[in-house]
């Protein structure tokens, strides 16, 4: 190579060098982005961000994978086989229980979808001491027993004042009254079920954990410190067009180009029961018109910590208001 060629190879890697500077990824680099949940209404705006090109005007080439009970989103942001994740925060408080380093850079939920259906023809529950008595249907192990030995230590209940029922994926024990309240997901099982028993003309209500001062976070958007430390760009590049997907897709003006978008990715389900499942969604996500979709609830997030620490599912505080940086978002 000649002394000028080298020299313009020169020129042209030190050009490269500035213009690309250390760590900030280029829109051609792959970006994994990993779901907790299969393709559905709750993951809408995650899809939406991707579809309609909110990912690509941020200059980003964004992978969204679906989720499932065999994906964990915080494992993978460990491997390097994703970037972004979303992840419930008992997942992130497990996680930093164990010197895992990740963050949180927005909360998806401001209202946790996990609730309790319970029939109107019921006494109502206007306090937590109306639980007395009722055999309470909770999964063994999963969030809801969690939350629901949380509401019932609030109301200064014993587990023997009540009956605490093992569920499993057949409804028929609530069905059938054998059990009088019983865990759903609001905007997917609390609508097929509503629905079945309105048209049995034994219509429901739900029992909200949060309108009696418990709240217990549902899913967040998670990274790695790495990222942020490296590539804080690209993290607010990629949260911002996120939550911009997120708000259009729950903006009423853009329900039939939202659904049109979910009938390719849920066939299975109907498109009125899409449009139902989308309404409470957009509740559950965007509670109050003025709030930003995003907004990390610092004190529900300490409040889930001490919840876990309290029932001993961590071994020590994790100070997890220290993982949460909402500062990408806004």
């Amino acid at each position: 190579m000649t002394r000028h060629r080298y020299a313009a190879a020169l020129t042209a890697a030190l050009i490269s060098f500035v213009f690309v500077a250390p760590g900030t990824l280029l829109a051609a680099d792959k970006i994994n982005y990993r779901l907790k949940w299969l393709f559905n209404t709750s993951v809408v705006g995650d899809l939406y961000a991707d579809v309609q090109g909110d990912f690509a005007d941020a200059g980003l080439a964004v992978t969204v994978k679906s989720g499932g009970p065999e994906r964990d989103a915080i494992k993978e942001l460990e491997l390097g086989q994703a970037q972004f994740g979303v992840a419930s925060a008992d997942q992130v408080i497990r996680a930093l229980d164990k010197g895992a380093p990740v963050v949180v850079i927005a909360q998806l939920f401001q209202v946790n979808p996990l609730q309790w259906i319970y029939r109107q023809s019921a006494p109502p529950i206007n306090d937590l001491s109306d639980l007395k008595g009722r055999t309470i249907g909770v999964t063994f192990g999963g969030n809801d027993e969690t939350v629901m030995r949380t509401l019932l230590a609030k109301a200064g209940l014993e587990t023997s004042d009540v009956k605490l029922f093992n569920v499993r994926y057949d409804y028929t024990p609530f069905y059938r009254g054998q059990v009088d309240i019983w865990p759903v997901y609001r905007n997917t099982q609390g609508i097929v079920i509503g629905r079945k028993m309105q048209a049995d003309d034994d219509p429901v209500r739900f029992f909200i954990p949060a309108g009696f001062g418990v709240k217990f976070v549902a899913n967040s958007v998670v990274t790695s410190r790495k990222m942020i430390q490296r590539e804080p760009d690209t993290v607010r590049r990629f949260i911002r067009a996120l939550l911009c997907g997120w708000e259009k897709a729950l903006d009423p003006d853009n329900s039939e180009k939202a659904l049109d978008m979910l009938q390719q990715y849920d066939r299975d389900t109907p498109r009125e029961l899409l449009e139902a499942q989308l309404a409470i969604t957009r509740t559950l996500v965007k509670p109050t018109p003025d709030l930003a979709i995003g907004t990390i609830d610092v004190a529900a997030w300490k409040q889930t910590e001490a919840i876990m620490r309290d029932q001993k599912q961590i071994a020590q505080p994790v100070g997890v208001e220290k993982a949460l940086h909402s500062e990408f978002a806004f």
